[in-house]
């Protein structure tokens, strides 16, 4: 471990807790969601675990209903994740993340706390290079900007950005009311800034935790290039690939993802 990841591991106290949600009994989960979502994103897994699990689901910063920054690495979020935990006394959890989240996730592994396994949902510890996120940026700027008060006027404003109703329907479940319009629970700007950020990467020393890749068999995020990196941060590394489903892998065919889950832990 770096000195700096030392540094402000002793020094946690200092930052504000991530709102989450706790349920059920049981070994601990935690479930990260990925960029632009919250602590509901991974609900039909957690409303499945909590029956076996202490599940709790977490809001990362500048999403949900925890704090906004103006610093967003994944550094910082694992801080921010390690502070919860411990603040809830919980040690060695196993440790489910999905796309942002599953970095984050992988970057616990930098710390000195012990995680019990991690299982990574579509997503690789390598730097990414598409920008895959351009127009959904300007739909929630224009929402910004055209302070809608209906959700209709905003999800209209996103459409002339997003062509997916997918994405508009996900994205509109971080809409409240502030004030007489519309806003979103995100921080855009924050996000915005600190893209390249989200979409790097630094490797970490090689880990001897156990961790589960679950690749959706039609998305490009986990790809077998990745292999070696892979292989060179994690000496326990599995893959289960889920067979014609995308990014969305858990949201498209939940009881595939569930059944791997529940085999890996």
């Amino acid at each position: 471990m770096n000195l700096y990841v030392k540094h402000i591991t002793n020094n946690r106290k200092m930052s504000a807790l991530l709102n989450y949600k706790r349920e059920g009994k049981g070994l601990p989960v935690v479930l990260i969601h990925g960029l632009f979502g919250d602590l509901n994103n991974l609900g039909v897994l957690a409303r499945d675990l909590k029956q076996d699990f202490d599940v709790i689901s977490i809001d990362l910063r500048n999403h949900g209903r925890s704090f906004h920054s103006d610093d967003h690495n994944y550094t910082l979020m694992a801080q921010d994740v390690v502070q919860l935990l411990e603040s809830l006394d919980i040690t060695s959890p196993i440790v489910i993340g999905h796309s942002m989240g599953g970095k984050v996730a992988m970057r616990l592994c930098d710390f000195e706390y012990p995680v019990s396994k991690l299982i990574v949902m579509d997503m690789s510890p390598v730097e990414y290079t598409v920008h895959r996120h351009d127009n959904v940026l300007a739909g929630l700027e224009a929402v910004i900007a055209q302070k809608p008060t209906s959700r209709a006027d905003a999800m209209a404003l996103m459409s002339q950005h997003i062509e997916m109703e997918g994405v508009r329907q996900f994205l509109g479940k971080s809409l409240y009311k502030h004030g007489d319009y519309l806003d979103w629970r995100f921080n855009v700007e924050s996000l915005k800034r600190n893209y390249l950020s989200i979409l790097g990467w630094q490797p970490i020393e090689k880990s001897n935790v156990p961790v589960l890749f679950i690749k959706g068999g039609d998305s490009d995020y986990l790809t077998a290039e990745h292999q070696p990196l892979i292989q060179a941060q994690f000496s326990q590394a599995k893959a289960h690939v889920i067979a014609n489903t995308g990014h969305w892998l858990h949201a498209e065919k939940p009881a595939e993802v569930l059944r791997a889950i529940r085999k890996f832990i």
